[in-house]
């Protein structure tokens, strides 16, 4: 960008960035991106807090780190303090974008556990990126308490920062899978089976969990043996009171997510498609 069109360029850039059509906005940000000015730092900074469009916004961090980051990082650090929630959840996404380990020093215990779901989530995933090696422990502790917070999408959130962590979490998870909330016992003992086989989908492994926990790790693994054939089928009775703890613990997760959903709303489409990318 030369000096004797940069300014009108600017000007034309600073307008498209707030224009109605959303792909606009979106052609906007690239553009600023492919051709980087630090003048425009301010700008990026306050769009990022108010862009409703999840692609535009991932667009506007990219063109963000494309800043020098000695005058990108002071002003993001700046935003984890912001009122709104949207600026304090972006600015910690751009930070997973720059990935800048000394920013690690910059994650609270009350960003962690932030009010807002889609800040917290964000959190915990600069978290796992930004620790450094020996503070893996002390983060897992950190996130226990949070086992068993929000609905499906919060929880599978909370769920792939823990397995990002490593086998370090694992006894961690053991311990809160004793946990008397049969939600939170639930959580932990999902995410060690995920932990301990990838390919398992997040949804079975808390089937799984659930069961294990409605019913007790013997009885669930001698359910599980008489399913496959692999020992003697248990009494009428304790099939029927299997079966019936079985369905009890299903109803009360499918009681618990419609009151979640009821008081927290749908999650938007584009975030989920942030989710997958963890």
């Amino acid at each position: 960008m030369n000096a004797t069109n940069g300014a009108p360029q600017n000007t034309r850039l600073v307008d498209a960035l707030g224009a109605e059509d959303s792909s606009v906005r979106l052609q906007a940000a690239l553009a600023v991106g492919s051709n980087p000015d630090p003048g425009l730092l301010e700008t990026l900074v306050e769009r990022c807090a108010v862009e409703p469009d999840f692609f535009v916004r991932d667009m506007l961090s990219w063109a963000l780190t494309r800043l020098p980051p000695e005058i990108t990082l002071p002003r993001i650090r700046q935003e984890l303090d912001s009122e709104r929630a949207r600026a304090r959840s972006q600015a910690l996404h751009t930070l997973s974008k720059i990935g800048d380990k000394s920013a690690w020093a910059w994650i609270t215990r009350a960003m962690l556990r932030d009010a807002d779901d889609e800040v917290a989530r964000t959190a915990w995933r600069v978290a796992v990126a930004l620790v450094p090696e020996d503070g893996k422990k002390d983060l897992a502790d950190e996130l226990v308490p949070l086992l068993g917070r929000g609905d499906r999408d919060v929880r599978l959130s909370l769920s792939r920062a823990f397995v990002d962590l490593g086998d370090v979490i694992e006894p961690t998870l053991e311990k809160a899978a004793a946990n008397s909330d049969p939600v939170v016992a639930a959580h932990a003992r999902a995410t060690v089976l995920l932990l301990r086989d990838a390919e398992t989908g997040f949804d079975a492994a808390v089937f799984e969990a659930r069961r294990v926990v409605a019913l007790g790790p013997e009885r669930a693994a001698a359910a599980a043996a008489a399913a496959s054939g692999g020992g003697e089928a248990p009494e009428t009775a304790e099939t029927a009171e299997t079966a019936e703890a079985a369905e009890a613990a299903e109803a009360a997760e499918a009681a618990e997510a419609a009151e979640t959903t009821m008081t927290t709303g749908p999650t938007e489409a584009a975030e989920a498609a942030e989710s997958s990318n963890c």
